[in-house]
C-alpha cells in the first residue's frame, strides 16, 4: 500500500530548515504556535462535521472520532494556556490558512458519507491521516529546533508543551493507518479505492501546505500546477468540473495577495528582519530549485 509522507516545500526546504528559522525570532515563533492552536481548535469542528455526516455508522468509527476530538481539544487548550501565559495573540492567525485551502481543494461531492458510506469513510480517513502526518513532522522538527536553541525559560515551556502533544498526534497517525489498512483488506476494489484516496489527499495536502508558505513571484502559477497534480489523481470524467470550479480563485489567489500586503507592512516596519529571516529562506528555496534543474540537465546530458 502507498505510504504517505509529507514532502518538502518546493522539494528543497524541510521542516527542520523552516523551524530553525522560526524559533530564532520570537514574533514568528509565537505566531507559529498560534497557528498550531488554531489548527487544533479547528480540527475539533471538522471532525464533528464528519461524525454528523456518518450519522452513527459505523459506531466504532464514531467512537474513535469522538476520542480524537477530545485529544485535539486538549491540545488546543494547552496551546491557548501557553500563549496567554506568554502574552501572545490567540486570535485568528493572519495570512493564508492551510485549513481553509485544504477545504477549498477537497471535492465535497465525493467526500460525503451520506452519498456512499464506505467511499466517504475512506475519503475522510485519508484526509485526516495525511494532515496528521504533516502535524507530526512539524511537531518533531519544532522539538528538535528548540533543543538546539538557547535553553531559556520560555523555550523550555514551549518545548514541554509540544512534547505533551506530539505522542498523541503520532497515535492519531497510527490509528488512521490501521483503519485504512482494514478497509483495504476487505476487497481488491476497496484496496484500489484506498490507494486512490491516499494519492488524492497527499496531492491536496501538499498544495494546501505550499499555499501558505510560497508567496514569492510566480506562486500563482505554481498553485495552478498543484491543482493539476490533484486533478490527475481523479477519474478523467471528474477532472474538468473540478478544475473549472477552482481555477479562477487559484489564479487570482486573494489570500496570497493579502499575505503579500501583510508581509510588505512588516518589511516597512522592520527591514532588518526581512533581510535576516525572509531573504535567506527565499534564497535557500531558490538554490534548491537550481540544484534540481542542474541535476536534470546532467541526467539529460
Amino acid at each position: 500500500m502507498t505510504v504517505a509522507y509529507p514532502r518538502k516545500l518546493n522539494k528543497s526546504m524541510g521542516a527542520r530548515d523552516i523551524l530553525k528559522q522560526v524559533v530564532s525570532d520570537r514574533g514568528i515563533h509565537l505566531m507559529t504556535l498560534n497557528r498550531y492552536r488554531y489548527s487544533e481548535q479547528r480540527s475539533c469542528k471538522d471532525l464533528t462535521d464528519v461524525i454528523e455526516q456518518l450519522n452513527g455508522q459505523p459506531p466504532e468509527l464514531v467512537r474513535d472520532l469522538s476520542h480524537h476530538i477530545s485529544d485535539e481539544s486538549r491540545h488546543a487548550m494547552w496551546l491557548t494556556d501557553l500563549l496567554v501565559e506568554l502574552g501572545a495573540d490567540v486570535g485568528t492567525p493572519p495570512g493564508s490558512s492551510y485549513i481553509d485551502e485544504f477545504d477549498r481543494l477537497v471535492d465535497r461531492e465525493f467526500f460525503d458519507p451520506q452519498r456512499n458510506l464506505e467511499d466517504g469513510i475512506i475519503a475522510a480517513l485519508a484526509a485526516i491521516n495525511v494532515t496528521e502526518k504533516r502535524g507530526c513532522e512539524y511537531f518533531s522538527a519544532h522539538i528538535h529546533a528548540l533543543k538546539e536553541a538557547p535553553q531559556t525559560e520560555e523555550n523550555i515551556k514551549i518545548r514541554e508543551t509540544i512534547e505533551r502533544i506530539f505522542p498523541e498526534e503520532a497515535g492519531h497517525v497510527r490509528w488512521g493507518n490501521r483503519w485504512l489498512a482494514e478497509l483495504a483488506r476487505k476487497s481488491p476494489e476497496n484496496r484500489q479505492k484506498v490507494e486512490q484516496a491516499k494519492r488524492k489527499y497527499i496531492a491536496i495536502e501538499q498544495a494546501a501546505f505550499e499555499s501558505g508558505m510560497d508567496i514569492m513571484l510566480g506562486a500563482e502559477l505554481r498553485r495552478v500546477g498543484k491543482l493539476l497534480d490533484i486533478a490527475e489523481t481523479m477519474p478523467l470524467w471528474q477532472r474538468p468540473q473540478y478544475l473549472m470550479e477552482r481555477l479562477p480563485q487559484t489564479l487570482l489567489a486573494p489570500d496570497l495577495q493579502m499575505t503579500r500586503i501583510d508581509l510588505a507592512g512588516r518589511v516597512f516596519k522592520n527591514p532588518q528582519m526581512f533581510m535576516e529571516k525572509v531573504v535567506p529562506m527565499f534564497l535557500a528555496n531558490l538554490n534548491g530549485e537550481n540544484n534540481k534543474n542542474n541535476k536534470k540537465q546532467k541526467v539529460t546530458a
